[in-house]
């Protein structure tokens, strides 16, 4: 292989990976950085924003984390010769699967998004969530994790919680 091959094999398709890899680093970097201003701005006049805030830009990381890096894999399978038509209807159909399959999962999911979304309670909180009473240590997607006042950790499935009683935001009622 003449030097000049070596040149032109360079900048064909490693060229291309290593673009597809800088503009995935700096999209994820700049698209943190944004919902880190938006939610803190848009949150901080709300009661316990700053807790609200860390709550939704954790969970926005981790969507913007995980859709940037797909899309980074998927274009460069697509620059080394890959079809991925095929991988994305298949990635399409186990989706579907996974979904029937997980259903309790799903529900979990999208319960967490509503309870962090609807600010129903946040980091710190002292909530009363069925039978658990405690402080709220971590509100993520799939689970919630209150402290009791014996210092015992709870996991509490999203998707069954039906009730809470937030103390933290008690206001007064006046007639």
């Amino acid at each position: 292989m003449s030097s000049t091959d070596k040149w032109h094999w360079f900048l064909g398709d490693p060229l291309e990976i290593l673009i597809v890899l800088v503009v995935a680093i700096i999209s994820r970097a700049v698209l943190i950085r944004a919902v880190g201003r938006v939610t803190k701005h848009a949150l901080s006049s709300a009661d316990r924003g700053d807790t609200r805030a860390v709550t939704v830009t954790r969970l926005l990381r981790s969507i913007i984390t995980g859709t940037v890096w797909t899309l980074a894999l998927i274009t460069i399978l697509a620059v080394i010769g890959i079809d991925v038509g095929p991988i994305l209807a298949s990635a399409g159909i186990v989706g579907v699967a996974l979904g029937f399959g997980a259903q309790t999962l799903v529900k979990d999911f999208i319960s967490g998004i509503f309870l962090i979304l609807e600010d129903q309670y946040g980091l710190g909180d002292v909530v009363t969530i069925g039978t658990t009473h405690g402080v709220v240590d971590e509100v993520a997607l799939r689970t919630t994790r209150i402290r009791d006042d014996q210092g015992v950790l709870w996991y509490i499935r999203n998707g069954e919680i039906l009730t809470v009683a937030n103390h933290s935001q008690n206001t007064s009622w006046e007639k």
